[in-house]
């Protein structure tokens, strides 16, 4: 039999890889395995306040995405669907986590924090604190999309680079303490990649910090400057963006 008449060798079929793990992990490290613990939103404030709706969307927004995983919202004040309550109304079994609660904030807020882990701990239902949402690639997505709504930023990327137009400069001002700025540093890194802008971070709650970050942006070059929020809504320091921009004489785009 000539070499040419016999039939080729199957070929090795090609195994699949197992994801990798760590940072650059594919789509399938985002999917919630079945029976997971319910996610709770602890939002600052009062229900039926001024801001609150992006945790009622988030909520259902994971429920979406996540089919069967329960989602609820729950309030750091006031009587209706409070925390301490809605811990209260969940399953309790001691071998079981019961509930994730994840703070709605960009950061670290002392009170905000002490608040939500004090109704954990005093929970029947076996539940966890997490962290904050910050810093994130996506929360800084997020503030250049807040920029170039409100005319201060490029939405369009040329060679996945973003170009500045209104603002040459931008101060990323964030509730909370010093904690929190560092924090929010991280994130201003993000944004600047992305807006090839300098972007300082300030307190919200201190307007001399604020307007040391502007000093800062006008030394490095900046002819004019915007800033942004780092915040998600309902936050009570929300109320201070319009007079924190106004201290340094600049216009500021809305909340996350």
């Amino acid at each position: 039999m000539s070499p040419e008449s016999q039939a080729p060798e199957a070929l090795p079929s090609r195994r699949r890889r197992a994801p990798r793990g760590g940072r650059h992990r594919g789509d399938e490290s985002f999917l919630l395995p079945p029976g997971s613990p319910t996610l709770v939103l602890a939002v600052p404030g009062p229900a039926r306040r001024a801001g609150a709706e992006p945790a009622l969307e988030l909520a259902r927004l994971v429920e979406i995405e996540h089919t069967g995983q329960p989602s609820r919202v729950a309030y750091l004040e006031g009587d209706e669907a409070n925390l301490h309550t809605v811990l209260a109304g969940l399953h309790s079994d001691p071998d079981e986590l019961a509930a994730v609660v994840v703070p709605l904030s960009t950061g670290p807020d002392p009170a905000m924090d002490a608040a939500m882990r004090h109704a954990v701990a005093a929970a029947p239902a076996n539940a966890v604190a997490a962290e904050p949402l910050g810093p994130h690639p996506l929360i800084a997505e997020a503030l250049h999309d807040r920029l170039a709504d409100a005319g201060l930023a490029r939405a369009d990327r040329i060679r996945l680079m973003t170009m500045v137009t209104a603002a040459s400069g931008v101060i990323i001002a964030t509730p909370g303490d010093a904690a929190a700025v560092r924090q929010a540093e991280v994130t201003g890194v993000l944004l600047a990649s992305r807006l090839a802008a300098p972007v300082f971070t300030a307190s919200l709650n201190d307007d001399a910090s604020v307007k040391a970050a502007a000093e800062q942006l006008r030394a490095a070059g900046a002819t004019s400057i915007a800033l942004a929020p780092h915040l998600i809504g309902p936050e009570p320091d929300a109320a201070r963006v319009a007079s924190a921009a106004a201290s340094v004489g600049c216009p500021h785009s809305g909340p996350l």
